[in-house]
Formats: C-alpha cells, sequence, structure tokens
C-alpha cells in the first residue's frame, strides 16, 4: 500500500473470514497468552506457515484490542418484564465494566430500549462475552455495540 492510500477498516463476522485469518488470530493468541514461546511454535500448533502468519499478522485483530475508547454503548431491546434490566445490569458488572449511564425508552408493544454506557478499563471479560451473555439472557430481544 502506498503511503497516500489511507487504511479502511471492516467489521467482518469471525464465520466469515477465510480461515488463514482466523489461524493467524489463533496464533497470536497462542503467543500473547505465553502458551507458545516463538512464532515456529506457534504456526505448528495452528498449521499455517510462517510467511503466512506474518503477512497477515498486523492486519487483522479483536474488536476488543482495536484501540477502541475505554468507553463503550449498548443498545438493547428488552421485554417489559421486571428484572430484565437488572439481569443486563448485572452481567455489565459481574464483568468488570462500570456503568456510567442507562437511558430506558417507555415501553411500548411490551418492549422497551436501553442504551447503556460503560467504562471498560478495568473490565476482565472479553468483549465479545459480554455482548454474547447479554444477548442470551433471559428478556433480551436483541442488543449491539453503537460507539466504542
Amino acid at each position: 500500500m502506498s503511503e497516500k492510500q489511507e487504511s479502511k477498516y471492516y467489521l467482518v463476522e469471525a464465520n466469515a473470514l477465510p480461515e488463514i485469518f482466523l489461524k493467524v488470530m489463533e496464533a497470536k493468541q497462542l503467543l500473547q497468552t505465553g502458551t507458545v514461546k516463538t512464532v515456529g511454535e506457534a504456526v505448528d500448533k495452528v498449521g499455517i506457515s510462517r510467511s503466512a502468519f506474518y503477512r497477515y499478522k498486523d492486519s487483522i485483530r479483536t474488536f476488543q484490542d482495536m484501540g477502541r475508547s475505554p468507553i463503550l454503548s449498548l443498545s438493547a431491546l428488552l421485554y417489559d418484564r421486571p428484572g430484565v434490566l437488572g439481569s443486563m445490569i448485572a452481567i455489565c458488572t459481574d464483568s468488570g465494566a462500570n456503568i456510567l449511564t442507562i437511558n430506558q425508552s417507555l415501553p411500548t408493544d411490551g418492549a422497551a430500549i436501553v442504551t447503556i454506557s460503560l467504562s471498560t478499563s478495568e473490565m476482565k471479560a472479553d468483549l465479545n462475552d459480554l455482548v454474547n451473555r447479554i444477548k442470551h439472557a433471559d428478556g433480551v430481544i436483541s442488543v449491539e455495540i453503537v460507539a466504542g
């Protein structure tokens, strides 16, 4: 890429990526966690070549590692039932996130939109895990990251 070309980034679900990108990520995670000591060990363990690793290693990273702000906003559609919002809040706080704001619309047709802003600087859980836990909580219709 020439110096004048601006980098472009896309957010893509992991299951839509070619397998090589997933294996490069797996190798990077093995190195980061200390499971292996060298690139050679990592690529052998995941079954890719060193050249493929070096070719793609700077082009893929987890969403959580994208240099995002430590402030994250989630928007969720929740059924209007007692305890649903409380469960979502508990999931957030159990992950180590600090809740900064909560905004809830008035319920219509049995559901309400809730936006929660979180400080993630002390969060011990992975962002993907947090979103998946919320998605699968009883009474949650949908959830998405809207900023961060």
